[in-house]
C-alpha cells in the first residue's frame, strides 16, 4: 500500500505547475447533473491534456468555464465517431495527450465512445479511465432492491416487437436489471416489461439525478406503468427493475407437466428426466421415475 500511494501522490504536481500529460487517452467522466459532482484530478487532467475530445463541445464548454478552464476541444459524436479516430491517433502519435468526456457521467457508457477506445488500445498506445459521476449506481443504491448483484442493459430496444424479445429473455434473469430510458418511450416499456417480467416485480423509477428535481420512485411494474402512462415525466431516466426469483418460478413449476412437454418434444425418458431436474431443482432420479411412468 506504500508504494501505491507514493504513486498516486507523485502523479499530482506541486502547486501552481501544470505539467504537460503523456500520449495517453483519458476517458474522464463528468457531472450528471450536479456540476460539483466532479473529482480534483479529472478536473487537473481536463486542465492539462492537449485536447478534449467532446460529445457536445457546447454543452462541455458550459462545465470547463464553470471550472476556468480554457482546454481546445474537438466534437466527438456518434455522427462524426469513424472520421474522428484516426486523427485522434495521430495526435497519439505526435505524443499529444486527450481526454474523452460525454454529456454526462462516464464515456465509453451508451456513448460512442467505445471505439475510440478499442482503436487506441489496438494501436498500442495507453487508455487511462478515471472514476468518477456514473447515473446508474445511484440509481441502484438509491432504489432499495438488491445491490449485491446487478446487470446493466443500457437503452433497450424502441420497436416494441424487439423490446418484447428483449424483456422476454431477461424473465429468469436473477440479478437486479439497470436500464436507460428516454421520458417518451418510458411508458411504453414499464408496461411491456410488466406484461414479460410481471406486474407485482418490484422496480423504481430514478428521474433527473443529483438535480434540483431529483426523484424516485418506488413499486411494482405494474404500479409504475400506470403511473407514467397518466403523466409522462420529464428529464433522464434510470429504471432499476429486480431480479427474478428463480427458487420461487421453480416451486411453482408443476414437475409432470414439465416431463411431459419434453417427452413430447422428442427426448428420451433419460434426457427428459436430466433436462426437468435442471427446470424444476428436483432430484434426476424423481424426474426419472416421473418420465417413466408418463411414457408408460
Amino acid at each position: 500500500m506504500e508504494s501505491e500511494s507514493r504513486t498516486i501522490m507523485n502523479d499530482a504536481p506541486q502547486e501552481g505547475e501544470n505539467p504537460r500529460l503523456p500520449a495517453i487517452l483519458y476517458l474522464v467522466p463528468t457531472p450528471i447533473g450536479n456540476l460539483e459532482d466532479i473529482t480534483l484530478r479529472a478536473l487537473r487532467i481536463l486542465n492539462s491534456v492537449d485536447r478534449i475530445l467532446a460529445e457536445d463541445t457546447r454543452h462541455t464548454a458550459r462545465l470547463l468555464g464553470h471550472h476556468g478552464i480554457a482546454t481546445p476541444m474537438s466534437p466527438f459524436h456518434e455522427h462524426n465517431a469513424q472520421s474522428r479516430i484516426g486523427p485522434a491517433l495521430a495526435d497519439l502519435a505526435a505524443g499529444r495527450s486527450l481526454a474523452l468526456v460525454s454529456d454526462a457521467g462516464s464515456p465509453g457508457i451508451s456513448d460512442p465512445g467505445a471505439p475510440l477506445v478499442r482503436a487506441v488500445v489496438d494501436a498500442g498506445y495507453r487508455v487511462e479511465a478515471l472514476p468518477g459521476a456514473t447515473a446508474l449506481i445511484p440509481a441502484l443504491t438509491a432504489s432499495g432492491l438488491d445491490a449485491r448483484r446487478f446487470a446493466f442493459e443500457g437503452f433497450p430496444p424502441r420497436k416494441s416487437g424487439q423490446l418484447r424479445a428483449f424483456f422476454a429473455d431477461l424473465a429468469q434473469e436473477p440479478r437486479t436489471l439497470i436500464l436507460y430510458e428516454s421520458p417518451r418511450r418510458l411508458a411504453d416499456t414499464l408496461n411491456i416489461a410488466a406484461q414479460e417480467l410481471g406486474a407485482d416485480r418490484p422496480a423504481c423509477v430514478a428521474r433527473e439525478l443529483t438535480k434540483l428535481y431529483e426523484t424516485l420512485h418506488r413499486g411494482t411494474l405494474g404500479e409504475l406503468a400506470e403511473q407514467f402512462t397518466a403523466e409522462a415525466p420529464r428529464g433522464e431516466i434510470v429504471l432499476v427493475i429486480a431480479g427474478a426469483d428463480v427458487e420461487a418460478a421453480r416451486q411453482a413449476l408443476d414437475p409432470e407437466q414439465v416431463v411431459r412437454e419434453l417427452l413430447e418434444s422428442g427426448l428420451s425418458v433419460k434426457e427428459a428426466a436430466k433436462e426437468a431436474a435442471k427446470q424444476t431443482g428436483r432430484r434426476k432420479s424423481e424426474m426419472y421415475d416421473v418420465a417413466v411412468k408418463l411414457k408408460g
